[in-house]
Parts: C-alpha cells; sequence; structure tokens
C-alpha cells in the first residue's frame, strides 16, 4: 500500500490515506506534515476532507448493503444479529445518557476503533439520521484531526500553525 501511496501527488497520498478504515487521519497528518512536508492547516484540511468522503458514501449506503449482506445466508445474518447487539449493548447507555454528542465524543477521541468508521456504524445502529449524523460525525472528526495535528507538532504546535 505504501508503494502504491507513493506513486500519488502528496495531496491526493493524504487524502487516500485518511479514506481508510483504521488508520483515517489519526494515519494521514502525521504522514502529510513528516513525510510530505505539508503545513498544519493543508495536512489537516486534507486529512479532514479524505476521512470524511467514505462516511458520506456509508451512511448513505450502510442500510441496504447491510441488508443486502444479510439475505446472502442465515449463517451471515446471525452473525449480524449478534454484531449489532453487541454493539448496541456496548454503547446504548452513553447514547441514552448523550444522545448524538455521545457519537461526536466517540468520533473525537483519536484513539484506535473510535473514529468516522466506527462512529458511522453506531449512527445506524442507533437510527441517526443522515445530515445529524454527518454534522456530529464530521465535528468528531476535525476535533479529532485537531488533536493529531498537536499531538504530531508536538511542543512547537502553536508556533507552526
Amino acid at each position: 500500500m505504501l508503494e502504491y501511496l507513493s506513486q500519488l501527488n502528496p495531496y491526493l497520498a493524504v487524502i487516500v490515506t485518511a479514506m481508510l478504515p483504521l488508520v483515517e487521519l489519526r494515519g494521514a497528518i502525521p504522514i502529510a506534515i513528516g513525510a510530505y512536508h505539508l503545513s498544519p492547516l493543508l495536512a489537516l484540511g486534507l486529512a479532514v476532507v479524505g476521512n470524511l468522503i467514505p462516511i458520506v458514501v456509508l451512511l448513505l449506503l450502510l442500510e441496504r448493503v447491510t441488508k443486502w449482506l444479510r439475505a446472502l445466508h442465515p449463517s451471515v445474518d446471525k452473525w449480524f444479529a449478534w454484531f449489532f447487539a453487541h454493539t448496541h449493548r456496548r454503547h446504548s447507555a452513553k447514547f441514552e445518557r448523550w444522545g448524538s454528542l455521545a457519537l461526536m465524543l466517540f468520533v473525537a477521541v483519536p484513539l484506535p476503533m473510535t473514529g468516522a468508521w466506527t462512529g458511522t456504524l453506531l449512527a445506524y445502529l442507533f437510527g441517526i439520521k443522515f445530515h445529524h449524523a454527518l454534522v456530529f460525525i464530521s465535528t468528531g472528526v476535525l476535533i479529532a484531526g485537531i488533536i493529531v495535528l498537536l499531538a504530531s507538532l508536538g511542543g512547537t504546535a502553536l508556533l507552526t500553525i
């Protein structure tokens, strides 16, 4: 994958990196600054845009794709039922207490398995409507991006922005 990304224009490489699940902007911002020497604000902007591209597509298609996958075979449907019930149990208390703000906070924490991809799945599981989910996920992505940017810049963060 790194070989493929190195062939791309640096801006496009950062966007594509931010689009990847698990990597998201947590990997894209340090790469943008460290490998491509982009300005911090440009790195943040490209990473946020790249992170949100698949999220819009997922928010629009996740319900249809899930229904199609569940119809493939009873064992697939059983796995989805278990996975959705398990995820709902793990996060329902937070959503009951905080509502959609919990979605934003979940996405904003730049730790493994707390990014925009997982937040999109949670929005689907908790029935959060497209526009509402997009606003809260986007806000969480921006907050996570700022946290990652500041961590990437270290102690000189405020001087270089």
